[in-house]
C-alpha cells in the first residue's frame, strides 16, 4: 500500500546566503515541519534531489526559517521558491492536521465590503488551493479560495476576514 501524503506548507522565499528559505503553513495549519523529517518538494526539479530532509527549523516572526538537504546556497534556495512541502502522513500525527481543519469548520467569515459570507461548513482540497465552502448568509453558498489574495486575517479564534474577488459572488 501506498503512503499518503499531503501538503502541509510553501516556501515563501529565500532567506540569507546559506540556502535557508521562509515556509508557511498551509490553510491555516500549524507548523507541521520538524528536524530530520523526510519531504519532497513539488514540483520537482530536473537538476534537484526529489527528496530533502529537514536539517533545521526555527520559527521566528518572519515565519519558519528551515533548511532542506537539497539547499545549499542562495542559488539552490531560489529554485525551492514557491514549491510546496509535501509530508507523508506517517511523519506527523493525522490528529493535527484534522483538528486544524476542523477547528475552521463553523468559523463565521466577513468580506471587508459585503459583510457577512455565513459560515465553514466544509474545506475542500484541490490541486491548486484549498476551497472553503461557505453557507449561511443571504448570499447562498460560497465557494471561495483559500489563497492570498483572498485571506486578510486568519485570527486563532473569532470572524475570518476576507477580500472576495470582483465577480466572485455573481456567480
Amino acid at each position: 500500500m501506498r503512503a499518503a501524503y499531503k501538503n502541509i506548507a510553501r516556501v515563501v522565499r529565500p532567506h540569507g546566503t546559506k540556502g535557508e528559505v521562509l515556509v508557511a503553513p498551509l490553510r491555516g495549519l500549524p507548523l507541521l515541519l520538524t528536524e530530520s523529517m523526510q519531504v519532497h518538494l513539488t514540483p520537482p526539479a530536473l537538476k534537484r534531489e526529489r527528496t530533502s530532509t529537514v536539517e533545521s527549523l526555527s520559527v521566528t516572526p518572519e515565519g519558519a526559517r528551515v533548511r532542506f538537504s537539497c539547499a545549499r546556497n542562495l542559488d539552490d534556495a531560489e529554485s525551492l521558491a514557491g514549491c510546496y512541502v509535501l509530508a507523508s502522513c506517517d511523519d506527523f500525527e493525522l490528529g493535527r492536521l484534522d483538528s486544524a481543519v476542523g477547528d475552521l469548520l463553523g468559523r463565521s467569515v466577513v468580506d471587508e465590503r459585503f459583510g457577512d459570507l455565513g459560515s465553514i461548513v466544509e474545506v475542500m482540497e484541490t490541486p491548486a488551493n484549498d476551497v472553503w465552502v461557505l453557507d449561511g448568509s443571504s448570499h447562498g453558498e460560497v465557494l471561495m479560495p483559500v489563497i492570498d489574495e483572498v485571506i486578510v486575517e486568519l485570527p486563532e479564534e473569532g470572524a475570518i476576514t476576507v477580500h472576495i474577488m470582483d465577480g466572485l459572488l455573481d456567480l
